[in-house]
């Protein structure tokens, strides 16, 4: 173990002896990207326009010609990336270091940083190119840094590649659920059973004893949500809204706490309650694809309403609860709210599209079977899912932790003669 001195910096602690902490400015030059308007961008340009949180465009210009270091300012404070010959923003820092510092070591050491400190923003995130530029780094030789950049290099590449094919894995299991959901909520369970056409062009047959109706004739429709504001004088509740939902597709909501509080008119929050066996929809997208993500409502929702961007369904016919959530979650009724979106940079399913989707729905009996048949199998594939996701959580803290210790020098990576 070779000798360790105090930094003097808390999120450094500890270096070799031989290595000081230097500012980034004493061997980099800061400087902003530049201004440019939306007007500018065109389809199929030569290089792309960097912001703060990637590539957002195309120009005909640069601004950058060779490999620098691109730190987010503003928004996404702080985000990282190595960019050349293209547009960046000036809602982006450009680093440009001399021969004294390796890039990609400067790079690593900047991951380690808590840029949302610096923030000086109100609306958004913000941080100044003086602030980056008085950022303090472990600061070893020349040799030592382009031997952990190197090291790291190898290791990370090893780590990520590991990490993409867990992820792929994952994707191919939520792709078999969703087939399987529904498989089993348009054919059943019986590979036996006579089939007749469904009327849904994307689906070639429904068992002969199913029925097909319309959404309008099966319950009542609401896409009348509360806001999120708080108006004096109004009675509070706590709110449902999209991300709620979004983030709970293919799942149920119960009473929480945490749902945001807002106000409403007493007219308002009767025409909004949840109810045991409502469903939420999400009626608007950035994508067609990405439209109709849904949940059930497991029980009466104490004060609860539902917020705008959303689609409340209430049954007025006998849907067994579980197969309600797989029902409305499955890929043919996604398909439906795909197919009848509207829009051009945000897309929306009309009321008539919501009314006029077509509900495959068996007999109560089968209701019940089918779903307790996709319970035990969805379960299986959840913890299949929560496994690969534990180790990509674990892979990627592990990751974290081996560049910070090489590049605070806690974890000796040897130079090579």
């Amino acid at each position: 173990m070779r000798p360790m001195k105090d930094s003097g910096i808390e999120w450094i602690g500890e270096i070799p002896e031989g290595w000081e902490v230097r500012k980034i400015k004493d061997y980099s030059k800061i400087k902003s990207g530049d201004y440019i308007s939306k007007d500018a961008y065109i389809e199929n340009g030569i290089y792309d326009i960097i912001g703060s949180n990637g590539k957002i465009g195309e120009f005909c210009n640069k601004n950058i010609c060779k490999e620098s270091i691109i730190v987010g300012r503003v928004g996404a404070v702080g985000s990282l990336r190595i960019c050349n010959n293209c547009w960046i923003t000036d809602n982006a820092l450009i680093i440009e270091q001399n021969d004294n510092l390796n890039r990609k070591y400067l790079f690593y050491c900047l991951g380690n940083v808590d840029f949302l400190a610096f923030n000086t923003g109100t609306a958004q995130p913000l941080m100044t190119g003086k602030q980056l530029s008085n950022t303090i780094i472990p600061f070893p030789s020349l040799n030592e840094q382009l031997a952990i950049a190197d090291y790291l290099d190898k290791k990370c590449e090893l780590i990520d590649t590991t990490i993409e094919k867990q992820k792929t894995v994952i994707e191919k299991l939520k792709s078999y659920k969703q087939s399987l959901i529904t498989e089993a909520v348009t054919k059943g369970l019986d590979p036996n059973v006579k089939m007749k056409s469904s009327g849904i062009e994307w689906i070639e047959g429904i068992p002969e004893g199913w029925e097909v109706k319309k959404l309008k004739y099966l319950g009542e429709l609401n896409s009348n949500g509360v806001d999120k504001k708080i108006q004096e004088g109004e009675k509070l509740f706590k709110s449902v809204h999209y991300v709620n939902v979004y983030n709970n597709s293919l799942r149920e909501i119960n009473n929480n706490e945490d749902y945001l509080v807002i106000s409403a008119t007493d007219e308002k929050a009767n025409s909004c309650t949840l109810l045991k066996g409502d469903v939420l929809l999400t009626n608007s997208s950035e994508t067609p694809d990405d439209m109709g993500h849904s949940t059930v409502i497991f029980e009466n929702l104490n004060s609860t309403l539902f917020g705008y961007h959303l689609m409340r369904f209430r049954p007025k016919v006998k849907i067994y609860l579980q197969f309600e959530k797989y029902l409305f979650g499955s890929y043919y009724m996604r398909k439906w709210f795909e197919y009848y979106s509207t829009g051009i940079t945000r897309y929306g399913v009309s009321y008539d599209g919501f009314s006029n989707a077509l509900i495959i729905l068996p007999p109560f009996s089968e209701q019940q079977a089918i779903a307790d048949y996709l319970d035990a199998k969805c379960s299986q594939i959840d913890n299949a899912i929560n496994i690969k996701q534990k180790l990509i959580d674990k892979l990627a803290d592990y990751k974290k932790s081996l560049i910070y210790e090489c590049v605070t020098g806690k974890k000796e990576v040897l130079v090579n003669a």
